[in-house]
């Protein structure tokens, strides 16, 4: 069965891949899918039916798409589903991780408490629709350490690698990742659904 996935970041497409082996996996561009999607949901799940609904209602195929971002314990959850655009621009990651830093000026590391958050949504065709979260927690640090990763990691000090996503290889920061985890539920629940 052939899923398309709202996006066309290769580096996730290949997560994905990885994890979906059964799968012919195709990037939404490939598939014919080239509009922007608004993403107007308060939570991580809103946003993801939301791309996962447009790809599948205009290519009438299964859709998966997720949503994360970086939620801080000191911040109230903040920035949430605003994390690319945390700082008014979507995708600024030194503009965003400047912010953070400001926001957190002062507060003391046993409150500096965060978490990665994504969710995963899967709608076939048919209406079916599958959805599973997953999170990795740790702390922000008071700057950056590493020049690995992207957005956020290098202020994220992961619990448990006991070292910043920046810091951390490709492959050590998949084994525990938000979206590697909500994936892996994924594949779980679509394994209980179709024998």
């Amino acid at each position: 069965m052939k899923i398309v996935v709202a996006s066309g970041n290769k580096a996730k497409l290949r997560e994905i891949a990885e994890i979906f082996g059964g799968y012919e996996i195709v990037s939404m561009q490939e598939a014919g899918f080239s509009d922007e999607i608004e993403e107007t949901g308060e939570t991580f799940e809103e946003n993801a039916l939301i791309k996962a609904r447009a790809v599948r209602d205009r290519l009438h195929c299964a859709a998966l798409a997720d949503d994360s971002g970086l939620c801080v314990k000191a911040l109230n959850g903040a920035p949430g589903v605003y994390s690319a655009r945390f700082c008014g621009r979507h995708g600024d990651d030194k503009a965003n991780n400047r912010l953070l830093i400001g926001k957190l000026q002062g507060v003391p590391e046993e409150d500096r408490g965060a978490y990665f958050e994504s969710c995963v949504a899967l709608c076939f065709a048919d209406g079916t629709e599958v959805t599973a979260s997953g999170r990795t927690y740790g702390r922000i640090l008071t700057q950056e350490e590493g020049e690995g990763g992207f957005g956020y990691d290098p202020l994220f000090w992961s619990e448990e690698l006991q070292k910043s996503f920046g810091k951390a290889t490709a492959s050590e920061k998949n084994a525990v990742s938000h979206r590697g985890k909500a994936l892996a539920a994924l594949s779980e629940k679509l394994r209980e659904k179709r024998p």
